[in-house]
């Protein structure tokens, strides 16, 4: 049952991962990133990481989704192109994807197969539970905490103001 729900969650979080790259409306594609956060706090569960499994889903499929959504009703999905494609782009697209492709699998099965009868890192009891997140969060890298939130804010105003000057040329 537990590898069932395992490929459950993987295939969710791959398939949700090429529905953002793929997908044309902007709409859809933050849909298709709240499917694969979703998937990926499945599994956190399984790895018996719950409290990342729960900040991913109240984090991230909540909150800053949320957000993702108003700024795409907002901005809206713009029907204008990007940019102008460049003479064979397909065929380089397909052989940059290959190429990678070709990269990881043999990085993963190069080193990841060798790590199947290890026991794995020992870790201390109380690792990664709630209290001690929050100590490290607010003791030992509270200024990476602060400043990332700081950047989180400018974000959120930057893309307002975007939208502001675009509804006033409009």
């Amino acid at each position: 049952m537990e590898a069932v729900l395992f490929f459950l969650a993987a295939i969710g979080a791959l398939g949700g991962a090429i529905g953002v790259v793929a997908l044309q409306n902007p709409f859809y594609s933050v849909l298709a990133l709240i499917a694969h956060l979703f998937s990926l706090a499945v599994l956190f569960l399984m790895l018996t990481s719950a409290f990342v499994a729960a900040a991913q889903v109240v984090v991230y499929a909540g909150a800053v989704m949320v957000l993702y959504v108003f700024v795409v009703a907002y901005v809206g999905g713009g029907g204008e192109p990007v940019g102008r494609d460049l003479p064979n782009q397909r065929f380089l697209a397909i052989l940059v994807a290959g190429i990678l492709f070709v990269e990881l699998s043999a990085a993963v099965l190069s080193s990841a197969l060798l790590a199947l009868g290890t026991h794995g890192p020992d870790v201390k009891p109380g690792f990664g539970d709630p209290a001690a997140i929050g100590r490290l969060l607010l003791e030992k890298f509270l200024l990476p905490f602060e400043a990332s939130s700081l950047v989180l804010l400018i974000a959120a105003v930057g893309a307002i103001v975007l939208a502001g000057r675009k509804r006033e040329t409009a």
